[in-house]
């Protein structure tokens, strides 16, 4: 299972609930209607209450991982990967469009720098300090730089992973028609808009909220080809127990970890591993 800043940010939970959205794991009860992978089928999975021995999980939730997967690698995935994957693909073609990545370093950014540098955008990666842009470049990152107030010219597309003052002064730095997808709060700051900054003449510009997990299957699939294609790359910053999920939320908490935090879960039995 991997752990997001959402997962961070949530705070405790009641008692009885099992959190997460993020696992891979093997297959040990097949569907009643006979879809779906088969008994021993290692799988990648976006579903609520991921963090689990066992899981209960609907066929078009999950991905099937060929044997050249990692399970660790897939089950950083799910919430990163869609969101990075489905938020580029609802801002229209990319191919020569100025995008700016904030969080760049943390899961989603640095899956957003690989998509969007397919897609043919010239990416830009905000990071917060100059040690978190290291690799960026070598994934697709036309350009990094140390938080986005040194962007100098208008951008057309913002994937924002970090709210706060960065969401407004990259709000600021749009190009007329240019839209700011809102896809992650890693800051925990608020967003102040100053009187006026929201109007401006020309074409509209757009903020927007995205975090679609709807029927991830099929997008798992994909995310999944791409790995083993080599054309994603998915880094593994920290990687423990699940015992140790507190140390987890402090280090992705205090931006220690580069890329995603994995936990691996004991086995329920033997016949069942969890990534």
């Amino acid at each position: 299972m991997s752990v997001n800043h959402g997962d961070v940010r949530t705070g405790v939970w009641p008692a009885g609930t099992v959190p997460g959205y993020d696992a891979a794991g093997v297959v040990v009860r097949a569907a009643a209607d006979g879809r779906g992978p088969a008994v021993g089928s290692r799988v990648v999975a976006c579903v609520t209450g991921a963090w689990a021995q066992r899981v209960a999980v609907g066929v078009d939730a999950l991905a099937e991982l060929p044997d050249s997967v990692d399970s660790a690698v897939a089950s950083a995935l799910p919430v990163a990967g869609l969101t990075a994957l489905r938020a580029l693909r609802a801002s229209g073609p990319v191919a020569g469009r100025r995008v700016l990545i904030t969080g760049a370093a943390g899961g989603v950014g640095r899956m957003a720098v690989q998509l969007a540098a397919r897609a043919g955008a010239r990416v830009i990666a905000s990071v917060g300090t100059p040690e978190r842009g290291a690799g960026l470049t070598e994934l697709g990152a036309a350009e990094v730089v140390v938080g986005p107030e040194g962007v100098d010219e208008p951008l057309d597309l913002v994937l924002d992973t970090v709210g706060g003052p960065q969401l407004v002064t990259a709000w600021g730095k749009l190009a007329p028609g240019g839209v700011v997808q809102s896809i992650g709060w890693a800051s925990g700051e608020a967003a102040v808009f100053p009187p006026y900054s929201t109007f401006a003449v020309g074409a509209a510009r757009t903020l927007s909220s995205f975090g679609d997990a709807s029927e991830p299957g099929a997008d798992l699939a994909t995310l999944v080809g791409l790995v083993a294609s080599g054309e994603l790359v998915v880094q593994i910053g920290l990687r423990e127990p699940w015992e140790r999920v507190g140390e987890a939320f402090a280090a992705l908490a205090g931006r220690r970890v580069a890329g995603k935090a994995v936990l691996d879960v004991a086995p329920a039995d033997a016949a069942l591993a969890r990534g």
